[in-house]
């Protein structure tokens, strides 16, 4: 195995059991632009609340300590229930913003405009991060796979270490006769999503399952709840795989994904690539910044599997103080101060210029709901 790259995951941070009426009237890569950091600075006060993707966690972490030292009247709470719970939640009005690891459906945007007022809620990207295929093997620090490999092992179709299909693209490993153990999320989730989608459009013809934040019914496999609870499944469990984002995989080996005629080995810098070919999603609206991937790229030296995870906002909330807050957290987040911060922590893709620009003019068109 590995050495430990990250460290080991960070603590889960909590939120208080407060009812709150969080929205409308009822309630990806290079260093980013240093022009969008001016705003972490505002002296907002007020507790801003967030639930969502367990992925951001150590991201997380290092944005409420880099916001609230500017900020000292302020306190930001997150809890990384998933991403599926997190927007849940969004919508039901019990958190001022979402953590999610797949933007919004369009059925979840059309609920979003009854907490968040007609023009509903948008999607900012904050945190770029490979999705690894993390793995415990005694013995073994990395593995080659072609994505339909890795799509027949999730799939369990191939079950052993040492199955031909593996052991062809690892000429020079002493692969065991290891039974494989597949471990997967059992909650609605964002990372399950980007991983699947990949499977989908790279490994077509073995993975015919639809995309979705839920995992196959009839795989039947070990799970557990969030990224710590897969990690630690499989950190426990001689044989077995995962995916997990990048930085909370501890000392778990990893896999090495062909793309084209080549293996890239998992990296920030190559999940940063992955971004150079993504595209709007159709039919979002202006300030809306989800994005489609192009999952089946042969671009050497990409890494397909990547996470792009958003902080997800309203248009408009009940009061100013809370419209000051939200803006200043957000642009906090997306600000070169912001991203290098996460990166230093979570050792994630900062967001590019582009991207920093476009989401500080969405995150400052956030007003007061009418």
């Amino acid at each position: 195995m590995k050495l430990n790259r990250l460290g080991s995951a960070a603590a889960v941070l909590s939120v208080a059991a407060i009812a709150l009426t969080a929205c409308g009237s009822d309630s990806p890569t290079a260093t980013s632009s240093e022009s969008t950091s001016s705003s972490a600075a505002s002296g907002v006060t007020g507790t801003l609340t967030g639930i969502g993707a367990s992925s951001q966690t150590s991201a997380m972490e290092a944005w409420i300590t880099g916001f609230k030292a500017a900020n000292s009247g302020a306190n930001v709470q997150y809890s990384p229930d998933g991403s599926g719970a997190g927007r849940e939640a969004f919508l039901a009005g019990g958190a001022q913003f979402a953590g999610s690891d797949a933007s919004l459906k369009p059925e979840e945007a059309e609920k979003a405009k009854e907490v968040c007022g007609p023009d509903g809620a948008f999607n900012i990207p904050a945190y770029v991060s490979p999705i690894a295929i993390a793995f415990n093997l005694d013995g073994v620090d990395e593995i080659n796979m072609d994505a339909d490999t890795i799509a027949k092992v999730f799939k369990k179709e191939i079950t052993k270490w040492n199955d031909e299909a593996i052991a062809k693209q690892n000429p020079d490993v002493d692969l065991p006769d290891t039974a494989i153990t597949v471990v997967h999320r059992n909650d609605e989730s964002g990372t399950t999503e980007n991983f699947v989608e990949y499977l989908k459009a790279a490994a077509a013809d073995v993975w015919t399952y639809d995309v979705s934040g839920d995992w196959p019914s009839d795989i039947q496999s070990e799970n557990a709840k969030g990224t710590s609870g897969v990690v630690s499944t499989t950190t426990s469990t001689n044989g077995a795989i995962t995916y997990a984002d990048f930085s909370a995989v501890g000392n778990l080996s990893t896999v090495n994904v062909k793309v084209g005629d080549d293996y890239t080995k998992i990296s920030a810098e190559a999940a940063a690539k992955a971004l150079d070919t993504a595209t709007p999603v159709e039919g979002a609206a202006e300030n809306d910044l989800a994005l489609e991937l192009q999952r089946d790229t042969t671009e050497a030296g990409t890494y397909p599997i990547v996470l792009v995870s958003y902080h997800i906002y309203c248009s408009t909330y009940k009061d100013q103080a809370t419209v000051d807050l939200v803006k200043a957290f957000g642009n906090y987040v997306v600000s070169d101060e912001g991203q290098k911060t996460a990166q230093e922590s979570a050792g994630n893709a900062p967001i590019s210029t582009s991207i920093a620009e476009k989401a500080t003019k969405a995150i400052d068109s956030i007003t007061v709901a009418q």
